[in-house]
């Protein structure tokens, strides 16, 4: 495969990896296998109608990044996404600080508004607000990250004479990638994102996401320091090494593999298959 093609690994805060000596276990042979990065989802609590089960286990999403943190030496760690606007984001800046700090600057932080309404509301969240309370919290996590003296005043979040430390390892502050496929999205991931995350897309959907993209970029400006914007996306399916190619010749970057379930044995079929085909 070739060099600017990059495989992380999807799941292992969910199913049968949720058991922990399984999760240590796959982490670490992830590791060993050569995947680049291990991305979790962010769920808190599902409705009862929600396509993904319900009563499937699921560890909490910054709880898994510092446990993977832990376990593992070298390869990186992703969100894949926070919903952002129902977390806090002075408590969550520190957390992301504190896993970029404990795992020596191996962190990415995906972000994205979030679609489950119950959920939302069940976290103190409108669905109509999201949008909003993403810009703005993102915003005030870059000045806690990134400011000498930081001071914000918003709508939804405002402080002032407050300081976070240990800063991120990652200077000004861990890679920032924007999930979604809406205008708001591309937008999110132009003007303030290192890369952004397309979830479960085919090669046609995801060269139509990639036009859109460019085509946003006629509309809004990307500030020069942020450099080019990195593209990640999770197939619909298991790619061949020749399906894989064929993303890298679309523009991504890096392809995030996940199993077509999270039970059983399928996520050590998946790394062994990858390792034996694509790594």
């Amino acid at each position: 495969m070739t060099n600017e093609l990059k495989f992380g690994l999807y799941g292992l805060h969910r199913g049968s990896s949720a058991d922990p000596e399984t999760m240590a276990r796959r982490a670490r042979l992830a590791e060993e296998a050569g995947f680049e990065s291990l991305w979790v989802g962010d769920h808190i609590a599902l409705p009862e109608n929600d396509d993904d089960p319900r009563e499937q286990p699921r560890i909490e999403a910054l709880i898994a990044l510092a446990h993977l943190a832990a376990l593992t030496q070298r390869i990186r760690l992703g969100a894949g996404v926070i919903v952002l606007p129902q977390r806090q984001p002075v408590l969550l800046a520190k957390q992301l600080a504190s896993i970029d700090h404990l795992s020596n600057g191996r962190l990415t932080v995906g972000i994205g508004v979030g679609y489950v309404e119950p959920e939302l509301n069940a976290l103190g969240v409108s669905l109509a607000e999201r949008g909003a309370r993403t810009d703005e919290y993102l915003a005030a996590m870059r000045v806690l990250w990134d400011e000498p003296a930081p001071h914000f005043d918003g709508r939804f979040v405002a402080f002032a004479d407050v300081f976070e430390r240990p800063r991120p390892v990652q200077r000004p502050h861990p890679p920032i990638v924007v999930g979604g496929q809406s205008a708001a999205a591309y937008r999110r991931a132009i003007q303030q994102g290192n890369g952004w995350y397309g979830w479960d897309l085919d090669l046609d959907r995801t060269a139509s996401a990639l036009s859109d993209l460019r085509e946003s970029s006629k509309r809004w400006s990307r500030p020069a320091d942020l450099g080019p914007l990195e593209i990640t996306v999770t197939p619909d399916r298991l790619p061949d090494l020749e399906t894989a190619h064929r993303y890298a010749d679309l523009g991504v970057h890096r392809l995030l593999l996940q199993p077509p379930t999270m039970d059983g044995t399928a996520i050590d079929d998946l790394i062994t298959h990858t390792a034996d085909t694509l790594l």
